[in-house]
């Protein structure tokens, strides 16, 4: 379930009202007039089904809620309430399966902000994928993965063509490439640094690694495994089981194939360079792409439930209920 708390005007809240008693799974209405100071108005609150949130956001939108008063959404962890459980029933679908459109718009745009904490840890991420790659050693290369914080941009650019949100999509593109570009430069400068200390060797590069050759040496299992993570990760994000992202970060050779291909052009390979290139446009190329047709799909599927969003005149609120 989710909570909703309106800040209306006063000559839109019978609409509102009207609005939430015609969606189905929504329950606990509560309308308080003349609460709200800044901005003046009504103060309306109710929880809905997640199954049922996307339509009733975007018909409160549509009345311009958002532009003269507010809209604030908050998951609720626990409801021990019988109308809780009977507006869970009467939503179609499962909440599991629910996409709130506003709500992954909102979370991707935070993640796909470029900030000063993301550069950070994207330059940490492909410093210790460089340590990885020059030790061959997996567990640093895993390790780096999980600490790339990428996806939340390659998210953005999907929700964003999906939503038709250039800005969105233009923004987490700018972040995707910015990111890269600062953290390839930075790890370039690291793996000098590091051979001018002894850490690293040119030789510790070219010789045999059986454990993170693949990085540069991209073949069809690359794209496979960026579709399939790229699949994974929207599903997370849209069910909001956010502990799936954890294998999707480490399933992809994105931070690892830019630390490779920084520590090759820091010693002039530039054929592991060019392959760590490539790997890593297979691997954001795949996510995007997979991403893209899976919410699509979420898209399409969920619009055909529409027609049964609304309460039909005469219909009882609840299941078993005459009221």
């Amino acid at each position: 379930m989710l909570h909703l708390r309106m800040i209306t005007p006063h000559h839109l809240t019978e609409r509102v009202v009207a609005l939430i008693d015609g969606t189905v799974g929504t329950t606990h209405l509560v309308v308080l007039p003349g609460a709200a100071r800044d901005p003046e108005g009504d103060l309306v609150l109710c929880d809905v089904a997640r199954e049922a949130a996307d339509e009733l956001l975007q018909e409160l939108r549509a009345l311009g809620i958002g532009e003269s008063g507010s809209i604030a959404v908050e998951n609720i962890d626990l409801s021990i309430s019988r109308r809780a459980d009977d507006a869970e029933e009467e939503a179609p679908g499962e909440a599991a399966d629910a996409v709130v459109w506003e709500q992954l718009a909102e979370s991707t745009h935070e993640e796909s902000t470029l900030t000063i904490t993301y550069a950070a840890f994207m330059v940490i991420a492909t410093m210790i994928a460089a340590c990885g790659v020059v030790l061959d050693n997996a567990i640093l290369i895993v390790g780096a993965m999980a600490v790339g914080p990428e996806f939340g941009p390659l998210a953005g650019i999907c929700t964003g063509l999906v939503q038709r949100r250039p800005r969105l999509a233009g923004r987490s593109l700018a972040a995707l490439a910015i990111g890269f570009t600062v953290a390839i430069a930075a790890t370039t400068l690291f793996s000098l640094l590091m051979t001018a200390f002894g850490l690293f060797q040119e030789g510790m590069l070219e010789n045999p690694r059986p454990n993170t050759s693949f990085i540069w040496q991209p073949d069809p299992f690359s794209f496979v495994v960026a579709l399939l993570a790229g699949v994974a990760g929207m599903l997370s994000l849209t069910s909001a089981k956010a502990g799936a992202l954890v294998g999707v970060a480490i399933s992809v050779t994105t931070v690892p194939a830019g630390a490779n291909a920084a520590v090759a052009l820091s010693y002039g390979d530039f054929a592991q360079m060019w392959g760590s290139g490539i790997q890593l446009a297979v691997n954001l190329g795949g996510i995007i792409v997979a991403g893209t047709l899976t919410l699509l799909c979420w898209k399409l599927l969920w619009r055909t439930q529409e027609s049964r969003m609304i309460r039909k005149p005469g219909a009882p609120r609840r299941p078993g209920s005459g009221f």
